[in-house]
């Protein structure tokens, strides 16, 4: 084991980049806004799924791939668990409306292979035609991440994910009326007068779903000092 010029045991390992042997990271440079290579996983998603597979572009170096909508839960759990795929990890999960009212919605994932670095966006349409459901399969059984990813997407876009464990609202309270606010449809002001948005939200109680036993400070640490433990159990408000 050799030393530094500090005086200090240099490791006789040596470090191991993530990705192939001999592959440094380094940040992309010039890279074009249409076109460029793609991601390898796109083929290998055609050879898996056929026809499930639809149209892929190349974008400031990014690769989209839409897949088709009812399909969408199958296609990530085998990028997740296909060791050649290895996409551990779920970076989001949202939803674009074009202005264009003929164009349908799109449901986005995008996901990231650590151990490949390689990044990889998937999207599904939602034709806007009153016959097709706004939705699509949950990935929460795939990724535990897409838990309050999805349930954002819900609340602000209606999309449904079929499967989660516990799809309500996490931005607007649950007994919000006015619809889903990054819908193209939703009026900047609101659907509603402010006086009834403020009724609504004075109304609301977000302590509805829970116990007390939940709620209470006192009961779920017993070993707080007891002037403390008298504080919280005698209704003191919050900044008194």
């Amino acid at each position: 084991m050799s030393k530094d010029t500090l005086g200090y045991a240099e490791p006789a390992f040596q470090i191991v980049m993530p990705g192939q042997p001999g592959d440094v990271p380094a940040t992309p440079k010039h890279v074009p806004h249409r076109g460029g290579t793609m991601n390898p996983s796109v083929e290998a998603l055609r050879a898996q799924f056929g026809a499930v597979i639809g149209r892929a572009e190349v974008m400031w170096g990014d690769t989209t791939v839409y897949v088709e909508r009812t399909k969408v839960a199958e296609v990530c759990a085998w990028l997740q668990h296909e060791p050649s795929q290895s996409y551990e990890y779920l970076v989001d999960v949202t939803a674009v409306e074009h202005r264009d009212a003929m164009r349908p919605i799109e449901v986005v994932w995008h996901i990231r292979s650590i151990k490949f670095r390689r990044f990889l966006r998937i999207k599904a349409e939602i034709a806007k035609d009153g016959k097709t459901p706004l939705a699509v399969p949950s990935v929460w059984g795939i990724w535990k991440g897409a838990d309050w990813l999805e349930r954002e997407c819900y609340d602000m876009f209606g999309i449904r994910f079929e499967g989660h464990p516990d799809l309500r609202r996490i931005l607007m309270w649950e007994q919000y009326k006015e619809g889903f606010p990054l819908r193209k449809d939703f009026p900047m002001r609101g659907r509603f007068s402010r006086s009834e948005q403020l009724k609504q939200a004075l109304a609301a109680n977000p302590e509805a779903r829970y116990s007390m036993e939940e709620l209470s400070i006192a009961d779920a640490f017993e070993d707080l000092p007891s002037d403390m433990r008298h504080r919280l159990t005698g209704g003191e408000k919050t900044g008194e």
